[in-house]
């Protein structure tokens, strides 16, 4: 019997639609499988106490709160097994930086994670990890809150959930948490109640990430930081690192970002004393394309850590981002570029405090404002804002250079 024409046609996009459901299947059953080896690996697998696993952003960095902390036990306690979980996109960050890793959700990743006494990490892991008994887990968090986080926040706008269910997830998984790091008072009343956690597990130690800024901030270490970056010693450094938006995404877990910063205009204005170093969220997704800005303008968006830009900036040009909390330790101007506040505190998030009023540094809305503001710095010589000090007292108290030690005394104590 002869197919039809429609039939005929229809063939193989019938047979192309059957293979593709078979690979979801599949796909399906493996996934199905793994998880249900994790659960019985941490069930029945002896727990290694010297052995901790690491993660940073998803597995994309080797920086932030963890990174101090295994840079801080490195030096002062050898004896512990210690292991990155990397993104398998993201390995030749940690082959750079010469740490051992393991591959994100790979079987190696697996039996280490079930048989870990620590793991230590800054942001949530999948809701569908199951944390083992013998498992003490430590989450740093990455930031003194502005925007409202979790349970504080009237609506979500992120792709691929709703209100509800996020609240529910976030919630969900911060009840594994056995410990939460926070930088300040402020950040341990908020924590608390946005997370759900108790607050017995929240302890204020300052953040290990700024340990560096107070260790390290010496002329020395500034032109050794310039020279490995390839930056110009004899240029003025401007860092931008701005946020990324709940509601502009290409998907799920997928950011995108518009750069309103005229670059041109900047270069014309101010190419001949400075350099600018752009650092995007680690959410989003784009790649900057500055080859045409060669000498004045730099991506450090996939740099491993923050810490080091920081430290070699004469200014911090940011808008909604945490960065200016832990840019605040090294009592140097900021700047904010704030194009969209109006949506992004009425609708998009909002606030915890005033931010307007609060803010410790000016509040522009335009690369003519931000060159503007530059210059004036400039004529001032690049000292702080006049909210400066109130706000390096309320938000930096506890910082000293020695957040670590803290840590490590409270959560590992009776094991160091």
């Amino acid at each position: 019997m002869q197919l039809t024409k429609e039939a005929a046609a229809a063939a193989p996009k019938a047979k192309s639609l059957s293979l593709s459901a078979i690979k979801h299947k599949v796909k399906s059953l493996i996934t199905g499988a793994y998880k249900a080896a994790f659960r019985v690996c941490g069930a029945i697998l002896p727990a290694d106490k010297k052995l901790i696993v690491f993660e940073s952003f998803l597995g994309k960095q080797y920086s932030c709160n963890p990174r101090a902390i295994y840079e801080y036990l490195q030096k002062t306690h050898p004896e512990y097994k210690m292991y990155w979980s990397a993104d398998k996109k993201y390995t030749a960050n940690f082959e750079r930086e010469g740490v051992p890793y393991l591959r994100r959700f790979s079987v190696e990743w697996m039996f280490k994670m079930t048989r870990a006494s620590y793991w230590v990490t800054n942001s949530r892991m999948p809701l569908w990890i199951p944390k083992p008994r013998h498992t003490t887990y430590l989450q740093t968090w990455h930031g003194t809150p502005l925007k409202k986080l979790a349970a504080d926040m009237k609506e979500v706008y992120m792709p691929g959930t709703d209100t509800e269910s996020y609240k529910k997830n976030f919630h969900q998984e911060s009840s594994k948490w056995d410990y939460l790091i926070s930088p300040n008072p402020y950040s341990s009343e908020i924590f608390s109640r946005a997370f759900a956690v108790d607050p017995g597990k929240v302890i204020e130690t300052g953040y290990p990430r700024n340990d560096m800024l107070y260790n390290e901030n010496n002329s020395s270490s500034i032109s050794s930081l310039k020279k490995k970056m390839g930056i110009p010693d004899d240029k003025k450094v401007i860092l931008y690192a701005p946020t990324w938006r709940d509601d502009e995404f290409y998907s799920k877990g997928r950011y995108k970002f518009s750069l309103r910063l005229d670059l041109n205009e900047m270069r014309e204005k101010l190419g001949s004393e400075y350099v600018i170093l752009l650092r995007l969220h680690y959410l989003i997704s784009e790649n900057l394309e500055l080859s045409d800005f060669e000498g004045f303008a730099y991506d450090f968006s996939n740099y491993g850590d923050i810490s080091h830009l920081y430290l070699i900036s004469d200014m911090l040009i940011t808008d909604y981002s945490s960065v200016f909390f832990d840019y605040a330790n090294l009592k140097r101007p900021m700047l904010f570029f704030v194009y969209d506040i109006e949506n992004y505190r009425d609708r998009l998030r909002g606030f915890y405090f005033d931010f307007e009023a609060s803010a410790p540094g000016p509040l522009v809305k335009t690369t003519d404002e931000v060159i503007r503001e530059i210059k004036a710095q400039e004529e001032k010589g690049f000292v702080p804002d006049e909210n400066s000090a109130a706000f390096y007292e309320q938000f930096c108290g506890l910082e000293d250079g020695h957040a670590s030690q803290r840590v490590i005394e409270k959560v590992l104590g009776r094991s160091v």
